[in-house]
């Protein structure tokens, strides 16, 4: 059992049948009070993040996982109306396969893989969580190259932007790049962070 003091960074627990991932914590003390830990926790099967707290009392189970590698094959965009007529909203599948059987297919949504869905390329590798037999969450390899297929040109002298412009890249991510970013370069992205790393290769 995980206590309290146990929630860092990092850790994934069990709370009410669900798995959750710690993304931040820290004590908060209060004058003749026991002193709680503040987290930030992502639900690992829906993706939504909480605030919350919790006391000395609170214990928890430590989640089975399972890590394991799997193939991006490709991303199937869906489009459901919500709400007023006319309106839609993209709810895109991201499929993979197991590595090395590729007839053991599966599917999570964008809401799952959140802004990393927006750095796959077909053949990409992840590494796969598996909870209770269920793949929840595929993490991407931290740094991935990409072709600039869209860079609007800079203006000299232009630096009410910090010297970053916006540029698209392969799969339609955008990121914010250097002004001497152009169309054809391929450049590495942080794909944790979703920030522009170097240039890999003059277009």
């Amino acid at each position: 059992m995980l206590s309290y003091t146990d929630l860092k960074k990092g850790v994934i627990f069990v709370m009410d049948g669900q798995p959750y991932e710690v993304l931040d914590s820290g004590f908060l003390r209060m004058q003749q009070r026991k002193a709680v830990v503040q987290t930030k926790i992502r639900n690992l099967v829906t993706g939504k993040v909480l605030d919350r707290n919790f006391q000395p009392s609170d214990n928890f189970e430590e989640a089975d996982i399972e890590k394991k590698p799997a193939m991006f094959i490709y991303k199937k965009p869906l489009r459901q109306a919500q709400g007023k007529p006319g309106s839609a909203q993209a709810l895109d599948e991201y499929w993979f396969h197991e590595k090395g059987n590729s007839a053991n297919r599966f599917m999570l949504s964008a809401e799952i893989l959140g802004e990393q869905g927006h750095f796959l390329k077909p053949s990409t590798e992840v590494t796969t969580v598996v909870f209770g037999d269920k793949v929840i969450r595929a993490k991407l390899p931290i740094k991935m190259d990409f072709k600039v297929t869209e860079a609007p040109p800079a203006i000299r002298g232009n630096t009410a932007q910090g010297g970053t412009k916006v540029v698209e890249i392969e799969g339609g991510g955008k990121v914010s790049a250097p002004l001497f970013i152009n169309e054809g370069d391929m450049i590495r992205i942080n794909t944790e962070t979703g920030q522009y790393v170097e240039r890999v290769e003059k277009g």
